[in-house]
């Protein structure tokens, strides 16, 4: 196995916060030491049939793990899954049947091996403990935690703050998530970061039942393609990881630069330090064909990237641009030799909202005038009487501009 020092070079990658820090290296150290793999599981509820972009943050992660040589559990909570996580929840969810959680559990499978190596993962349901639990051990295990400590959760507390109904039944989702690591004897739990409460129960229980402590690792929630919220179908900016490929590739195109290096962060193992220096177009696409190809096949990569380009990047200037300018003697500052700032040229466009974000889309690449690219935010464009300027604003915007003199 690696060193201590190496694994948590990449265990450390990305995420929010370990708790504790300290437990983490001791477990590498004993684990290198015994030659054991640590135990590290993950959870996912089938509540939908199809998973998108944000939940492969922990499926990542739990390939991290895998490439160092631990055990990764991936368990599909068929039986938290007819409760429903309460998690950020304002009112009780409507309870899921069996049949359709099992329907939905089926997909999961097929999903998750496009990152996970299926010959090293152990795929566990969380029904095979809890459907064989007696009564007595549920009233055992509803007995480790109190009604006070359950409304510390901040939903929870919310919910009866406002007086809004609470029903026992929520209450069993935490307990029955921390006893899923007692089954498991988990040594390390991944989980969102609004899973925190839930990560922590998993601890607390096993220290009741005999067992070590897991170590709980805190991941961010991804945001989805609006670059604000977190990554929901519900709000329909996610990725599906069986969206078709060309459906992929352009929802990838989309996002934000900044938002194009937190997926590099957690969704590839490439050096960000390389990512930053490239040009920003040519990033976007190069990670938008990685990712295709891992849940497509590279083939499929190649051609949706090759797609993009002919229909955004080669296609022919429009008949009926967004803009048309005319820019007159008063614009320019020397009409023997007149010319406009590039800035300014763009700004009269309307096409972008501010001349900072004019510059900002200047420097990225994203402004052309004749067919050739502009990076420089301080340059100056030329102007001639009677020969218009083509401008490509952005990937989807053009504009004429006009020198009357």
């Amino acid at each position: 196995m690696n060193t201590v020092a190496h694994q948590l070079d990449l265990i450390l990658r990305g995420i929010v916060e370990v708790i504790p820090l300290n437990e983490l290296e001791s477990k590498l150290a004993r684990s290198i030491k015994e030659q054991r793999p640590l135990r590290i599981k993950a959870g996912f509820d089938p509540t939908a049939p199809d998973l998108h972009l944000g939940h492969t943050v922990l499926i990542h992660k739990l390939k991290h793990f895998q490439d160092l040589g631990h055990q990764v559990i991936f368990l599909i909570g068929d039986f938290t899954g007819m409760i429903g996580d309460p998690t950020g929840q304002s009112e009780t969810r409507v309870a899921l049947s069996k049949e359709k959680v099992l329907e939905n559990a089926k997909t999961y499978a097929r999903q998750i091996f496009k990152i996970l190596d299926p010959h090293k993962t152990q795929v566990e349901f969380n029904s095979r403990w809890m459907s064989a639990m007696t009564a007595d051990g549920l009233i055992e295990l509803s007995a480790h935690y109190t009604v006070a400590r359950m409304l510390e959760r901040e939903d929870f507390h919310k919910r009866y703050a406002e007086e809004k109904p609470i029903s026992i039944h929520e209450f069993m989702y935490p307990l029955i998530q921390g006893y899923d690591s007692v089954a498991l004897k988990a040594d390390v739990e991944l989980g969102g970061t609004d899973q925190k409460f839930n990560l922590l129960m998993g601890r607390d229980l096993q220290r009741d039942y005999g067992q070590e402590a897991q170590v709980v690792i805190t991941m961010p929630l991804l945001e989805g393609t609006d670059g604000v919220r977190k990554m929901s179908k519900s709000l329909g900016n996610y990725i599906a990881l069986e969206d078709t490929p060309a459906d992929m590739f352009g929802k990838l195109m989309s996002i934000s630069d900044a938002l194009m290096h937190r997926y590099y962060e957690l969704l590839t193992t490439q050096d960000l330090a390389l990512v930053k220096k490239a040009h920003p177009m040519e990033a976007k696409q190069s990670l938008a064909e990685r990712i295709v190809s891992r849940y497509h096949g590279d083939e499929a990569g190649r051609e949706a990237r090759a797609m993009f380009q002919q229909k955004f990047q080669a296609r022919e200037f429009p008949d009926q641009p967004d803009a048309h300018v005319i820019l007159t003697s008063s614009d320019v500052k020397d009409v023997a030799a007149p010319s406009i700032g590039l800035v300014d040229l763009i700004a009269k466009t309307g096409l972008v909202p501010s001349k900072s974000e004019v510059r900002r889309l200047i420097v990225q690449g994203g402004v052309e005038i004749d067919e050739r690219r502009m990076t420089d935010a301080n340059a100056a464009v030329a102007l001639t009487v009677g020969k218009a300027l083509h401008l490509r604003v952005g990937r989807r915007k053009f504009a004429v501009a006009d020198y009357t003199g």
